[in-house]
């Protein structure tokens, strides 16, 4: 097994990090406990340590997926989860209020049958609270002992320096890492966030680093997809299916029809080769997915082979802050 530290901070993760969104029961393609175990022991037993969940996902049922599945083995695993995204209907529901972190750490907690979390992510910016309010509370969650880390996910790079300089100018816990939306065929953060993250020293969580499965090559262009998946995610459809898209998972497939990998694999080694990339968030929902994510650590793309994949990628509007 490949490891590498959290972000900025001394903690060793594995390259390849489990997406816990597949566990639960609120989509017909999710997995319940049974069959997420098998996934979760095969990824334990290969060297994976690192597992990335929410207090959103399956209405907390990732949360608690991954509690009872990790139990017992605490001590050997990070554990990664998040709050801002709303979990009820109530006005104090959602955000990064110390009211609503406060009370989201202690179920998120409970949830996961542990003392505390190592990374603990604020899934989107809050447009209404002050950022002193929020990152006061994440220092107070460090201090206190109930996360060890604490990370951000999906903000514009203003937002995310804005949060970084008032952390520098009061003394807070910064952030370690930034966990977006990052894969061959959404690459705006190549933009600004990324050399943001560069210059203040945070590594990069890639969600979504398959596009939910668009990039393995089950869809064809100008078909209608069939798949559980696609009937049921919003977000796929909205985010990719453009023709230009199509041309960077033909280039995927020639890639990995030359080196006899998958495509899957080829994704996983382009953000791989990354420097600034800690470890792409995989969701899995079969045991073989385990196996294809841990090839791809040793799967080398050389320089002509990447400029393959990236010549034909065109801009796309921002999507996932919001």
């Amino acid at each position: 097994m490949q490891f590498t530290r959290l972000g900025s901070s001394g903690l060793k993760v594995s390259r390849i990090c489990i997406g816990c969104m597949s566990f639960g029961n609120s989509q017909p393609w999710m997995l319940e406990k049974e069959d997420a175990k098998k996934i979760v022991d095969k990824a334990i037993d290969a060297g994976i340590n690192f597992f990335d969940t929410a207090n959103r996902y399956s209405a907390g049922r990732s949360e608690e997926i991954v509690g009872e599945l990790l139990e017992g083995r605490r001590e050997d695993v990070v554990i990664a989860t998040k709050v801002a995204l709303p979990v009820g209907e109530g006005p104090n529901d959602h955000g990064l209020s110390r009211a609503h972190i406060l009370q989201q750490i202690r179920k998120s907690l409970k949830r996961l049958r542990t003392d505390y979390v190592d990374l603990y992510q604020t899934h989107r910016w809050d447009y209404e609270t002050p950022i002193e309010e929020t990152l006061s509370t994440l220092n107070m969650l460090v201090r206190d002992g109930k996360t060890r880390y604490i990370g951000a996910s999906s903000m514009w790079a203003w937002q995310l320096f804005k949060a970084m300089s008032k952390c520098e100018a009061l003394g807070f816990e910064k952030f370690v890492t930034m966990q977006n939306h990052y894969n061959l065929v959404y690459r705006e953060e190549e933009r600004e966030m990324i050399p943001l993250c560069k210059e203040l020293g945070l590594k990069i969580l890639p969600w979504s680093p398959l596009a939910r499965g668009f990039l393995t090559g089950k869809y064809k262009e100008g078909a209608v997809p069939q798949t559980a998946r696609y009937k049921s995610d919003q977000y796929l459809a909205e985010r990719y299916f453009r023709s230009s898209d199509f041309r960077v998972v033909e280039r995927v497939s020639q890639v990995a029809k030359e080196k006899g990998v998958s495509n899957a694999q080829v994704a996983l080694a382009w953000l791989l080769s990354k420097d600034y990339v800690c470890a792409p968030i995989v969701g899995m929902t079969k045991p073989e997915h385990v196996d294809e994510a841990l090839s791809a650590m040793t799967l080398r793309l050389n320089s002509d082979e990447i400029h393959l994949l990236e010549e034909v990628y065109e801009p796309h509007p921002v999507a996932g802050h919001q």
